[in-house]
């Protein structure tokens, strides 16, 4: 009978691989097409992996906890002709097939141990792949960076560090004997022979892309404006609101009604052109485990508030059981983020590298507040919202006029 593989599926434009968290299957059993079969994670998402047609399953070479390619047998199935006619999948044979007729992959040179060396070498029962097992890695964001450091750094240095998978950030706690306070090489080896026996974690798939992010957007002249925000207006209407929306929803709408009236504010600047964003599509900021992903909400100046309600709570749930879908995390122009939520009253949140912008809320504290209209001090609830932004694109005057305008479509909350 037919024998179908089951592969590691393209699970994003720029996902290379993903790690395998869980076996929903065993050899012996029989699947159905569309059953999810095995769990994956990639640095931004959990998601399934689907069997394509119907069969049983005859091997799993996949195991949990390890990084597979995209494009890697993770498993095989035994199916029906017919089932193979109505689906038309790829079987082993025609993979196997394939190969041998395309030289480039074939392994260089001659002699036995090359076809053991080959990454896609045929077993003696089958004629699939060999798994082939990768380091998660974080790959491409929307707008390229500089790669270079803040200070000199020789080529046998720069060797060295690619060598060990360091980048410049990596090194700046090395104190550095060369010209000039430079770190050479030999600092560097006496600092890791120095933490060599401190304790130490693996760093997850998720970590490693907000450190990838966070390290590329700060190639950028960013700077951080704020203001006082009174809350009560806000929190009145919230309360007569069923369902309720969330506070950074408030800010996500306000924001994009002012972004629309002046796009430039989140422009790109490109060479010498500032490109002006074409949707206002604003991302949130959801806390998961070991990192922040970042749903965005499409058109968002074009729905009202209560229009928005569904799709925020739906992609905000997504986020944190890591079920987001590859699209729903793509080509933002900027983001909000609710700090308060972990008690802060102050932030300086660091824009995407894809971004110009990022809207921050504080928590909420009572304060007495002069008020012209009774001649007293007031109790209000009081938050500071914060605003960072790319100063080559936006001076501090464009970003605070623009943050005033917030504030003033957040006092008027039944129109948003």
């Amino acid at each position: 009978m037919p024998k179908v593989p089951i592969l590691m599926p393209q699970l994003g434009e720029s996902i290379a691989e993903a790690t395998i968290i869980r076996l929903n299957i065993a050899v012996g059993e029989t699947v159905v097409p569309d059953q999810e079969v095995i769990e994956v994670e990639t640095n931004k998402a959990t998601m399934g992996v689907t069997a394509l047609c119907a069969g049983e399953v005859i091997d799993i070479v996949a195991q949990e906890g390890v990084s597979y390619a995209v494009g890697t047998v993770l498993g095989v199935l035994e199916v029906t002709q017919d089932e193979l006619d109505r689906t038309g999948e790829t079987t082993l044979d025609d993979i196997a097939s394939a190969e041998n007729a395309n030289p480039s992959t074939q392994s260089s040179g001659s002699g036995g141990g090359d076809e053991e060396a080959n990454l896609h070498f045929k077993t003696e029962d089958g004629g699939y792949h060999e798994p082939k097992l990768v380091e998660p890695n974080v790959q491409g964001l929307p707008v390229p960076t500089g790669k270079g450091g803040a200070h000199y750094i020789s080529p046998r240095m720069r060797a060295r560090m690619t060598e060990l998978g360091l980048r410049a950030a990596d090194i700046s706690a090395i104190t550095g004997s060369g010209a000039g306070g430079r770190v050479t090489v030999e600092d560097l080896e006496n600092f890791l022979e120095y933490i060599d026996t401190w304790p130490r974690t693996k760093a997850s798939p998720m970590r490693l892309a907000v450190a990838d992010a966070m390290r590329r957007s700060w190639t950028r002249p960013l700077a951080t404006v704020a203001r006082p925000l009174v809350m009560d207006k806000i929190l009145n209407h919230r309360r007569s609101q069923n369902p309720k929306p969330g506070p950074a929803l408030y800010l996500l709408r306000a924001l994009a009604i002012a972004l629309a009236e002046n796009p430039t504010t989140a422009g790109y600047l490109i060479g010498e052109n500032v490109v002006h964003p074409r949707a206002f599509d604003i991302g949130v900021a959801v806390q998961v485990d070991d990192g922040v992903l970042v749903p965005i909400i499409r058109n968002a100046d074009t729905k009202t508030l209560s229009e928005l309600v569904a799709d925020y709570d739906n992609l905000v749930e997504l986020a944190r059981a890591r079920k987001l879908p590859a699209d729903a995390t793509q080509h933002g122009i900027a983001t909000v983020t609710n700090f308060g939520t972990f008690g802060l009253t102050w932030g300086t949140p660091i824009p995407l590298p894809n971004e110009t912008l990022i809207l921050g809320l504080s928590a909420g504290v009572k304060k007495p507040v002069w008020s012209d209209q009774t001649g007293t001090f007031i109790p209000v609830t009081e938050a500071e919202i914060d605003l960072t932004f790319d100063h080559r694109v936006v001076d501090g005057g464009g970003a605070g006029m623009l943050l005033n305008r917030i504030s003033e479509l957040l006092q008027a909350p039944e129109q948003l």
